[in-house]
């Protein structure tokens, strides 16, 4: 009766998210000809995606990352899509000067802010934690305290255009798993700040929007080189991840999952723990 029961509530919970996002709000290219935005960690994978996708839609982009030969090279590349602006800043977010800094760029560059799409992140390697504390403070600072250091620079602008801050997170920040305890440590940080900042933004009926999207594994050149060898979940194309957390922003939806699924497996994860567990210790090698 009681499995029957929680059948039963995902069956119906499930129900309200499929009838949400089929009469959700509709993604219109046309809003974001002329919107001014920063992407971080746009010199591969899903950052550089979305910049040649946001190029395409007309947008005023600013790109960062640490490599500034490669930035020039996806800025060249954004310029023929079409975009109105196409600007780069190198920085390296674990200099705790540099977020302010870029932000800074952007806003004086661009005349303000609409959205702040957050997506660095640093190194860390796909393997047993070897009690390396050091790494795991740097990667913090990468990957969670270099974000809240550019939301809040960036907030007062946003606040001025009604703009939005878009959070790339991780099923990694919702799901603990082996081999990544530094990385699912800065995802778990960043749902959580990010999570709580969504509240007390509308408690201060600010119209300033988060938007939190969670991705499964993505096929960038990065995590398909870590994960070889190691496990054989399916990887999804970094182009679709990229246009997905530019159209959930522009839509200001709170939270969106890339693949869709992985929201029912967030939704049930917590009631059958046994086999969760096992089964996560299963698709992976060791």
């Amino acid at each position: 009766m009681k499995a029957f029961t929680k059948l039963l509530i995902v069956g119906v919970i499930g129900a309200a998210f499929v009838a949400f996002q089929w009469s959700g709000p509709t993604f219109d290219p046309e809003s974001l000809k002329g919107a001014r935005v920063l992407v971080t960690g746009a010199s591969a994978g899903i950052g550089e995606q979305m910049a040649y996708h946001l190029a395409g839609f007309g947008a005023q982009v600013v790109i960062t990352a640490r490599r500034e030969k490669v930035l020039q090279q996806v800025a060249e590349k954004c310029q023929v899509l079409g975009p109105q602006k196409a600007l780069y800043i190198a920085a390296d977010m674990a200099n705790p000067s540099d977020p302010e800094r870029v932000v800074k760029f952007a806003v004086d560059k661009l005349g303000g802010l609409d959205y702040l799409v957050l997506n660095h992140i640093g190194p860390s390697p796909f393997t047993m934690w070897d009690g390396d504390v050091e790494h795991t403070r740097w990667l913090m600072q990468v990957n969670f305290l270099s974000y809240l250091q550019m939301a809040k620079t960036a907030l007062p602008t946003l606040k001025q255009s009604k703009g939005s801050i878009v959070v790339v997170s991780s099923l990694l920040g919702k799901m603990s798993s082996p081999f990544v305890a530094p990385y699912t440590s800065t995802k778990f940080a960043l749902n959580g700040f990010f999570g709580t900042l969504q509240h007390e933004l509308a408690m201060q009926r600010s119209n300033v929007s988060i938007t939190i999207c969670i991705l499964g594994l993505i096929d960038t050149d990065s995590a398909m080189e870590k994960v070889r060898g190691m496990t054989n979940i399916q990887a999804w194309p970094a182009s679709e991840a990229a246009l997905h957390i530019i159209t959930s922003g522009a839509t200001q939806q709170t939270e969106s999952y890339y693949p869709w699924f992985w929201y029912y497996v967030c939704l049930i994860r917590d009631w059958f723990p046994y086999f969760r567990d096992m089964s996560l210790r299963n698709l992976y090698k060791y």
